[in-house]
């Protein structure tokens, strides 16, 4: 909660001061719910794109989610009426609550996921009003605010570095995007990036697979 109210404040502060009001940030955090790309929607609202460039820039920006979404199909196969929303819903902090597949005990799984998916949801959306409505009232400048989003992958990613043993698929995705990044420039790496981790992760569980055969 404290992370999504935050986030979601910088960003209806950010979405206020570019000339849309708190009615935009609800129904883009309720409709779109995809925090780092209405970051980026903020610029693209005020730049005038196209629709073509917010098509190819919101596929790059949220590409990550195609991974998440194959890492739990397992988990999701039996959430029922559950499901839809759940699949919508399954964000970055989302899906790192998640990924382990636990519930705790004596709660029904699905309905557990399924809360934990709303919650966050709604915390996100009291953010970016609460922001909207502050940034109508309390001018001040929004120089690096987008810089929250960033923050909150690194914060992540830091407390599953402390929590497991196993470093390896965080030193797969650092190093392969790296690489990436250094081969394709800072607009193209992202999908590529993608693309090698998931490619290196399979080839590790499947060698991981046969040695425990």
């Amino acid at each position: 909660m404290a992370g999504y109210v935050v986030l979601g404040t910088g960003f209806g502060i950010l979405l206020r001061n570019a000339g849309y009001g708190v009615l935009w940030a609800a129904a883009m955090s309720l409709l779109i719910y995809a925090g780092s790309m209405q970051y980026v929607g903020v610029s693209l609202l005020t730049g005038g794109a196209s629709v073509l460039t917010t098509l190819l820039t919101t596929f790059m920006v949220n590409a990550r989610h195609l991974f998440y979404s194959i890492s739990m199909v397992d988990t999701y196969k039996d959430a029922g009426r559950y499901k839809p929303y759940m699949i919508f819903a399954l964000t970055d902090e989302t899906y790192s609550l998640l990924c382990d597949g636990k519930a705790p005990e004596g709660a029904d799984p699905n309905t557990y996921r399924f809360l934990v998916s709303l919650f966050n949801q709604s915390y996100w959306v009291a953010g970016s009003v609460i922001g909207s409505l502050l940034g109508g009232v309390l001018p001040f400048s929004t120089a690096g605010i987008e810089f929250s989003m960033t923050a909150l992958f690194i914060a992540s990613f830091t407390e599953q570095w402390l929590t497991t043993r196993d470093h390896i698929p965080a030193l797969t995705g650092l190093l392969s995007t790296l690489l990436c990044l250094v081969i394709f420039g800072k607009d193209r790496f992202l999908i590529p990036a993608m693309l090698l981790i998931t490619l290196v992760l399979t080839l590790l569980r499947r060698r991981e697979e046969g040695e425990t055969v």
